[in-house]
Parts: structure tokens; C-alpha cells; sequence
């Protein structure tokens, strides 16, 4: 069927783009190896902490789940793969797109041209090497990452500032952006260029984000030492144009699971090809300046204090993720100086907690 796309891969970001592509009129089939997993999306009795999740599942009708690559690869032409990318000494761990590529090349040449769609992030130059790799079974690869939030996932899918598409040819990324313009509603930008740009631009967006972020909170840093408002200098700073007041704000420093690692990632491929990038170097260590500033601080302000009360330790609110949470390693560090500190976190927050640090703090549970 034309309009049957392909999702290997229906966690957490494949679930949500297989939803999003559903609800606009595609027929969508998904993959994924837990049986469990699949029956229970099928089943429709799969419940997700992400917001609209549910819903969107139990009320699609065009969408279904399996185990079985092959009947995926069958239906549909364009296949995304949205599989994880853990990260590893050298950026990210491609071992499960790897698996995903070996396993459609075991299937033999294509009778159909196929087109696939990276759509985790990769280090930059790998998706020209799978593109090769696969290329003799009648299969063409582009590259095609999501920038979105964890907890808005389904919103950021369809309210997109720019697509990002890293093409094999002109005809796969007429194809991808027909599907963008279809599911989208934000009328975004439509980025197209060669993979290896389309990598590289991934990991330099979120680059920026936490050098913009580490920006504002050198600049409140100082502003606070000096004895002046850090807040009316960053919204001074934020209101020209040329700058713009999104993440220019004083508070904890970046954290999270894309954020740290995509700037580290990009400086490791930097170093790879022998080019120094150090403006990532001196976000990480901004960022871990910071951190030792906030500290400091608050003891100063706690000097008294019995208690000090963290609301969360999730890298930011409404999220369950502590991964790079510097909220979390504050409240560590003040814990670990002497000072006694109280988390208050929902049930399934308290427990991760309590898993890595068991009784250095005290724990109230919240709804």
C-alpha cells in the first residue's frame, strides 16, 4: 500500500511518530522484538506516562504492531528506524541500527525499491557507511533525527521549527518532507542536504542550545558576584533579535539525555577528524563551573537551615528522567557537605533515587 509506512522501532519516539502519522491519515506499521510489548500495544492495553499516548492508541485504527521485520519490509516502502543509539566511548552505540540493517540485508536484494530513514542520532559519516552497506539490496538510506522533549513528544512532532533531512537523492527527500508536510501543522522549515551535513547539524543544534544555556548562566553568575540583577541583564540580552530569549535564563545548568551527550558526541567526531572545537569543551566545563557556583551559594543561603527541600530532581519538571540531572547532583553535593536534604518526587522518581543514593536523603512522596 502507498500510504503504509514503516516504524522499526515503536519505543518511547517510534510510538509517538507511528500515533502522529496515524491520526493524519497514514496506515503505519510497527516493529518492535518484545512480543509483550507488541501484544499489549495491539491489545491497546499498553499505557505510557507520555501525555496523549494512551489516547492516541487506543482511538487509531490504521496502526498496528509486530515482530516480524520482513512483513514491515514487505508493506512498505519508506521504513523509518527509530531504535536506540545508547552512548558510548565513541558517542553513540549504533549496534542496534546495525542489527536492524544486517538483518533486512539477510532478506536479499529488494524486487521494490526500498528507501530507509535513520531517524535516531548517529556520529556524523555513519549513515554514509550503511548507506553503502545496504545499497546492493535495492535500498536507498537518508537520515532524518527529531528534535523534541520527553514529556512533549507528540506536540514537538507536530509543531516542528525545521525538519532536518540528510537526503540520499532528490526523490527520497521529496518523499520525506511530503510525509512532514502531511503530519505537521507548525508549517516548519525544511532543512535538506547531503547525511553527512544533516549529522553534523543535529549535533550542532543541541551544541548551540548548551552553549546558549551555559551563556546565560556564566552571565548570571557574574551578575550575582558583581551584586547586580541577573534577571533584567539576560532579558536586556534575550530582547535583541539577533539573540532571541529562549534558554537565556539563570537556573541549572543542561542536563537530560540529549543535551550532554550530543555535545560531547560532536567534539569526539571533532577530535576524530582533527579539529579542535572548543566551544564544546568550555560548555561542559561552564556547566560543571556552574554547578560548583550554585553550590556554594546555597550553602551561604542554608547557612541556618535545618533542611533544605528539593520540589524535584528530574533534569527538568514533569519528567521521570534523573540522566545528567543537575538538580539531582545539587542536591548530592549538599547532601554530601552535611546538610540534610528532603526530596519530594512521585512514587516512581523516589524510587530510582533511592536505588542510586538509598538513605543520603529523606524522601516525602508527592502525586
Amino acid at each position: 500500500m502507498a500510504d503504509t509506512l514503516g516504524i522499526i522501532g515503536i519505543g518511547k519516539m517510534g510510538l509517538c511518530f507511528a500515533l502522529n502519522l496515524e491520526r493524519n491519515g497514514f496506515r503505519v506499521a510497527g516493529m518492535d522484538i518484545d512480543s509483550d510489548y507488541v501484544n499489549a500495544v495491539n491489545g491497546r492495553t499498553f499505557n505510557s506516562a507520555e501525555p496523549l499516548v494512551n489516547e492516541l492508541l487506543k482511538a487509531s485504527k490504521n496502526f498496528f504492531a509486530t515482530t516480524d521485520l520482513k512483513s514491515v519490509l514487505d508493506e512498505s516502502n519508506i521504513i523509518f528506524i527509530s531504535v536506540a543509539t545508547p552512548t558510548s566511548d565513541e558517542g553513540y552505540d549504533h549496534s542496534q541500527v546495525d542489527r536492524v540493517l544486517e538483518r533486512i540485508a539477510s532478506f536479499g536484494k529488494q524486487p521494490l525499491r526500498k528507501h530507509l530513514v535513520i531517524a535516531c542520532t548517529t556520529i556524523p559519516g555513519y549513515c554514509d557507511r550503511a548507506a553503502a552497506k545496504v545499497a546492493p539490496y535495492n535500498i536507498s538510506l537518508s537520515y532524518n533525527p527529531e528534535f523534541i522533549a520527553q514529556g512533549s513528544i507528540l506536540h514537538d512532532q507536530q509543531y516542528p521549527d525545521q525538519v532536518l533531512i540528510g537526503e540520499a537523492d532528490k526523490n527520497a527527500g521529496d518523499a520525506i518532507e511530503n510525509i512532514y508536510r502531511r503530519m505537521t501543522k507548525s508549517n516548519p522549515r525544511f532543512c535538506r542536504m547531503g547525511r553527512l551535513s544533516a549529522e553534523i547539524c543535529k549535533l550542532a543544534t543541541n551544541c548551540f542550545l548548551t552553549t546558549k544555556i551555559s551563556f546565560a548562566n556564566s552571565i548570571g553568575d557574574l551578575a550575582i558576584s558583581a551584586g547586580a540583577e541577573p534577571e533584567k541583564i539576560l532579558s536586556a540580552i534575550g530582547a535583541d533579535s539577533r539573540i532571541g530569549d529562549k534558554y537565556l535564563k539563570h537556573g541549572f545548568g543542561f542536563g537530560g539525555p540529549c543535551f550532554p551527550r550530543d555535545n560531547r558526541a560532536l567534539r569526539l567526531y571533532a577530535d576524530k577528524i582533527g579539529y579542535d572545537l572548543l566551544i564544546s569543551q568550555a560548555t561542559d566545563k561552564t556547566n560543571a563551573y556552574h554547578l560548583d557556583f550554585m553550590l556554594q551559594r546555597w550553602l551561604e543561603n542554608h547557612e541556618d537551615s535545618k533542611e533544605i527541600v528539593f520540589d524535584y530532581v528530574t533534569y527538568k519538571p514533569g519528567s521521570v528522567i534523573l540522566e545528567e540531572s543537575q538538580q539531582l547532583a545539587l542536591a548530592v553535593k549538599l547532601a554530601q557537605s552535611g546538610k540534610r536534604v528532603r526530596i519530594r518526587e512521585r512514587k516512581a522518581v523516589i524510587k530510582e533515587v533511592k536505588k542510586i543514593y538509598g538513605d543520603l536523603f529523606m524522601y516525602e512522596e508527592r502525586s
